[in-house]
């Protein structure tokens, strides 16, 4: 984290999130519509796992901050952003939908997004691209009901920091840089992911699916990963000049800002 700044609303030429995983207890809505709410773009891309199907087949969990994140997204559709939805491996029921568009959002399988300086990503989910990776398998356990329990464990922690008004810290994410299948993994899925863009011929790659918000250059591909809403609360924002940026939303960047009325102001933290 290298700035905090006070500014609303953030106006960004194209905004990129995932994995926000609504459905399940470690979803962190209420950061989430922080950010909705103090952001405008032209372009939405929700880049898979928006809403977490294998977590709700184990019993309903939608509290009202779940819809209000959905009600935020379709407000922004009718308010004439341009909302793409690209399926990820807990949403994939709706990859039977591909090519419709439904309440202004449009559902595809995979986008070419231009920039604004003309550079070409290829933007999608990223699952597909586990069975290439040697350490495949430590993913597959990452998603097990452990791995659940662990977020859900997370969630409860952010929720006790808030009320100690302490910094935001991830457990799962403290865990995940410590654990060396994790590291490899994580590496090894940026290696593929960017050969796949430069096999294409494009400028670099936009995806999810591995909660691991990163934006670096491999091989002289960009490699942008936006995160997720369950450990960083982080999203990959295009400027007005094509000029990316990844950022992490989370109360622990207020600090003691706040506004006339007392109300604590939504801060901003960049990284990356």
């Amino acid at each position: 984290m290298t700035e905090i700044t006070r500014m609303s609303p953030l106006k960004y030429r194209s905004i990129f999130i995932s994995d926000v995983h609504l459905g399940f207890k470690g979803c962190q809505a209420e950061f989430l519509l922080d950010f909705l709410a103090t952001t405008e773009c032209r372009q939405l891309y929700l880049v898979g796992d928006i809403v977490d199907l294998w977590a709700l087949r184990g019993g309903l969990y939608w509290p009202e901050t779940h819809n209000r994140v959905v009600a935020a997204i379709l407000d922004k559709a009718r308010a004439g952003t341009e909302v793409i939805y690209v399926p990820g491996n807990h949403d994939e029921v709706l990859r039977a939908h591909l090519g419709l568009d439904f309440g202004r959002v449009a559902v595809r399988d995979e986008v070419v997004h231009t920039t604004a300086d003309g550079r070409r990503f290829l933007v999608l989910h990223g699952d597909r691209f586990d069975g290439v990776i040697e350490h495949a398998r430590w993913l597959s356990r990452l998603g097990s009901h452990a791995y659940d329990r662990l977020l859900a464990l997370n969630a409860q922690l952010s929720r006790l920091q808030r009320m100690l008004g302490l910094r935001y810290w991830s457990l799962a994410g403290y865990l995940k840089r410590k654990v060396k299948n994790a590291v490899n993994y994580i590496g090894d899925f940026e290696r593929v992911v960017a050969e796949e863009a430069a096999r294409r011929a494009l400028d670099g790659m936009i995806c999810g699916h591995i909660h691991h918000a990163e934006m670096r250059d491999i091989a002289g591909v960009a490699y942008c990963n936006c995160g997720d809403w369950v450990e960083s609360c982080t999203a990959l924002v295009e400027h007005h000049d094509g000029r990316f940026e990844l950022l992490r939303w989370t109360d622990a960047c207020a600090e003691s800002l706040g506004d006339e009325e007392g109300r604590p102001a939504v801060a901003l933290a960049r990284v990356g």
